[in-house]
């Protein structure tokens, strides 16, 4: 399919003036198309030729101002319009293919009860698998929409949706909206559970399927109140109100991201309609996605960026208040206590890529849609929410709010560049935030801050009091921080103790700054103490020291978050052994109070320690760490009945089922049904339990359809596809790779996304490496088909999930370099493939370097 270039783009927006869509779509015509017609009003500005987009399975007819259109004149997904000037009508009628890759209209079928859900995900370029558009964000348009469908269904769009005609018509109109971007237009259709309330004058609603009722109903008042807590606290602080006629929150199956922030109708993946115990955090993070999408409702659906190279200003954005506003208005205070340990790291592995980029590229490194697609990454998010806090700091609240309505007020309902929300920034403060942008949002790397502690009279003069901190600044960017000075608690030894917090400024272009203390030196020295900027910290010598007796006595989590991040990094650097960061995890994690830090670190050691940067031959010793360590954790718990307790309590769960080597224990807990002490074994620690005894070949594929028929949801569905992958048997691999990656000869329905992504997820093993090493050759070929074919979402999940993680070797090395040298993968699986090779480079360099210490 052709991508829509930057260039083609700003030709069109100078010819077209678009002002209103009227919609209709019939989904009652069967299982794979629905119809479309679409009547498009414009004005053109001169005398052009122009395109508009539709990817149809059929297109029936098209006219311009009532004269038919040669329909064989579709090129792929671009049908050639010939424009006088004036204003112009535009009419298209199409069937459309339904989708299975959670991209255009997607169709879903629930296992549990055989219902089917319809949603749009029009991101970026996919509305033209909808109806026909022109299809990119600053043609901007009004939108009038009707849709028929099954008569027991309801259907759902961007304004109210009221039921029109008689009921067995299933004829539904959708009220007028307000200006919207192409890709922001949303419908769903299907049997929803719906839950409805009103605040503020505003209609809110919560939807799911109907299999999921019951696990919407049980957290539908935590879902209401965090949403009306966040659109309050909106009000609060922005001046423009919120502009649009409701708010639907739709949690649907089947979603490639977290969330998308349609205007009035948000949808979710329904994963967040938790069928099972989850900890406090994960809860949070739900509220976060709550709070960002809706932060989206200004910063991107009212204002919304002229091209994709401004990305950021949308993701960022939201980002930062999501994380900001959540901990600001409900119980979840720990918001960056989660963002500092979990969300950051992704932004600092995706910055230390070759295929890095800045926050805000230059408009011609985003030359086409297929280059945007690829900075919906770490940087767009986790590092330009960094540096929006950094700004914060730096800048100070007030100012930072007053630009941001200065920029609303200027382009409401508009487009705006980098450029605008700059100057906007500009017109509420005295300081540089041009010279600030440049430095931060226009260039990529991390800094990397090393602090050396020199105490008076060292050589010579023990117990003199008076210290140095020479505080090396290897990168460019200007930091506002605090620097964190720690003593042992004189009543605990293990137990540290804030003695002062020091503000510094570094300034742009690097160096050492030397600041000179008085009295002892302390226990700890914590370089961005509070973690307000983005860069990768070091501990000297002495506090690391400190740190590896007493991080769990720090009394700050973001603290404790800021030192196992510099732990995480050192490992990832190839200056702290894996081994050690280990031996912290189970000095320190036994004892940690923070489910955030806790699920952070032992994530880290499990998939990251133990799977890749240690050899085959140490990873027995560190699973054992790690059961050791999480047994421990689960004695602290026990018989504790706080939230936060049985949060990490189920953490321990976890850890122990992914890091079991034998069976036992495991069989023993799935035929009891529980954890001795609790948890009990709820769907989700059931399929966790079996998929790792399907590893360990202690599961059959009876087992396995048993498990299945107790629970034949889709997320059981997904649960069986992932254990059967796993299973370490030859013809279970082949079926596996055949249902990924059928032959040319295959007919009939392929695996949707998230059955291939479980399939994936299951097929490779490190338990299992002389099993799964005839398939690495095949993968690189089979990937960049499968990506070429079935388009960006399958190749994200064959590029992720697919690729063989555990076969730590030069040779997958080599075939991956090959891959991308001799073939020409699509966009989304290069980067990818880019991606995880330059991850399994570092894990090859931390092997070859324990290799060299051996």
């Amino acid at each position: 399919m052709p991508v829509l270039t930057r260039d083609e783009a700003q030709t069109r927006a100078r010819l077209l003036d678009v002002h209103r869509y009227g919609i209709d779509l019939d989904l009652t015509r069967g299982d794979e198309h629905f119809g479309s017609t679409t009547v498009i009003r414009f004005t053109a500005r001169e005398a052009g030729t122009t395109f508009v987009e539709v990817r149809p399975a059929a297109l029936h007819r098209a006219t311009l101002d009532g004269h038919a259109l040669d329909v064989a004149t579709l090129d792929d997904n671009r049908l050639p319009l010939t424009l006088t000037p004036g204003d112009h009508e535009l009419r298209v009628e199409a069937d459309m293919r339904y989708s299975h890759t959670g991209e255009g209209m997607h169709r879903f079928t629930d296992p549990a009860d055989g219902e089917t859900y319809l949603y749009t995900q029009c991101f970026l370029d996919d509305v033209q698998r909808v109806f026909a558009a022109f299809d990119q964000p600053d043609l901007k348009a009004v939108f009038d929409a009707t849709v028929t469908a099954p008569p027991q269904w309801t259907v759902l769009g961007n304004a109210i949706a009221t039921r029109v005609g008689a009921p067995a018509d299933g004829r539904w109109q959708l009220a007028t909206t307000a200006p919207l971007s192409t890709y922001f237009v949303a419908f769903a259709a299907g049997p929803w559970h719906t839950l409805r309330t009103e605040h503020a004058g505003l209609p809110f609603a919560l939807h799911c399927r109907r299999s999921l009722a019951p696990h919407l109903d049980a957290d539908a008042e935590e879902l209401f109140d965090i949403t009306r807590r966040c659109y309050d606290r909106y009000h609060q602080i922005f001046d423009e109100p919120y502009p649009f006629d409701s708010y639907d929150q739709a949690f649907v199956p089947e979603f490639n991201a977290g969330a998308m922030e349609n205007p009035g109708l948000v949808t979710f993946r329904d994963e967040f309609v938790f069928r099972s115990a989850v900890t406090d955090t994960e809860r949070q993070t739900r509220g976060m996605v709550i709070a960002h999408e809706m932060a989206h409702m200004w910063f991107g659906d009212l204002v919304t960026l002229q091209w994709w190279d401004d990305i950021w200003l949308n993701e960022s954005f939201a980002e930062y208040m999501g994380y900001q506003v959540l901990s600001e208005v409900t119980r979840f205070t720990g918001t960056w206590t989660d963002f500092a340990v979990a969300r950051k790291s992704w932004g600092y592995d995706a910055d230390q890529r070759p295929s890095t980029h800045p926050v805000a590229p230059a408009a011609d490194a985003v030359r086409d849609t297929a280059s945007a697609l690829l900075n919906f990454d770490g940087i767009s998010y986790a590092k330009g929410a960094s540096a929006l806090r950094q700004l914060v700091a730096w800048l100070g609240e007030k100012d930072f709010l007053a630009g941001i309505n200065d920029h609303f007020a200027r382009h409401r309902f508009g487009n705006a560049t980098l450029a605008d929300f700059i100057d906007s920034l500009a017109r509420a403060t005295g300081r540089d935030v041009h010279a600030w942008a440049d430095n931060w949002l226009r260039t990529s790397g991390v800094d990397t801050l090393t602090p050396r502690v020199t105490e008076d009279g060292a050589d010579d003069e023990p117990g003199t009091t008076g210290w140095h901190l020479d505080l090396h600044h290897d990168g460019t960017r200007p930091h506002h921080l605090a620097i964190g000075l720690y003593d042992h608690a004189p009543d605990d030894p293990r137990a540290l103790v804030r003695r002062d917090r020091v503000e510094a400024d570094l300034p742009a272009g690097g160096g050492t700054r030397t600041l000179t203390f008085t009295g002892p030196r302390p226990a700890l020295l914590l370089v961005n103490d509070g973690d307000l900027t983005y860069a990768k910290v070091r501990l000297d010598a002495g506090s690391w020291d400190t740190a590896l007796r007493t991080l769990s006595g720090l009394p700050d989590p973001v603290a404790r978050a800021v030192v196992w991040n510099a732990a995480r990094d050192m490992v990832r650097d190839g200056e702290l052994a894996p081994a050690a960061y280990l031996d912290a995890a189970r000095a320190h994690i036994p004892h940690e109070t923070d489910i955030a830090i806790a699920q952070a670190v032992l994530g880290f050691a499990r998939t990251q320690i133990a799977d890749r940067y240690l050899p085959a031959t140490a990873r027995p010793t560190a699973l054992t760490t790690l059961t050791d360590l999480a047994h421990d954790l689960l004695r602290r718990t026990d018989g504790t009945g706080q939230p936060d307790a049985q949060g990490l309590r189920l953490i321990a769960v976890r850890t122990l089922i992914d890091s079991a080597t034998t069976p036992g224990v495991l069989q023993d807990w799935l035929t009891a049904g529980t954890v001795p002490g609790g948890p009990a074994l709820d769907p989700e620690l059931r399929w966790r339990t079996l998929a790792r005894l399907a590893v360990l070949g202690a599961a059959t594929p009876d087992a396995i359809d048993a498990e299945l028929a107790r629970d034949p949801s889709a997320t059981g569905q997904e649960g069986a596809a992932r254990c059967h992958a796993a299973l370490p048997d030859a013809t279970a691999k082949a079926t596996a790779w055949q249902a990924m990656y059928p032959g040319e000869g295959k007919t009939g329905p392929e695996l949707s996304n998230y059955l291939f992504t479980a399939t994936a997820q299951g097929f490779w093993q490190p338990e299992q490496l002389d099993l799964v090493r005839p398939y690495r050759e095949r993968y690189f070929p089979a990937a960049v088909t499968v990506a070429a074919r079935r388009g960006p979402a399958l190749a994200i999940a064959a590029g992720v999930h697919g690729f063989p993680h555990p076969l730590v070797e030069a040779e997958t090395l080599h075939l991956g370099e090959a891959c991308l040298r001799d073939t020409d993968p699509t966009p989304a699986l290069r980067r990818k493939l880019a991606d995880q090779l330059d991850d399994l480079r570092r894990a090859l360099k931390i092997r070859e370097n324990l290799q060299a210490d051996s």
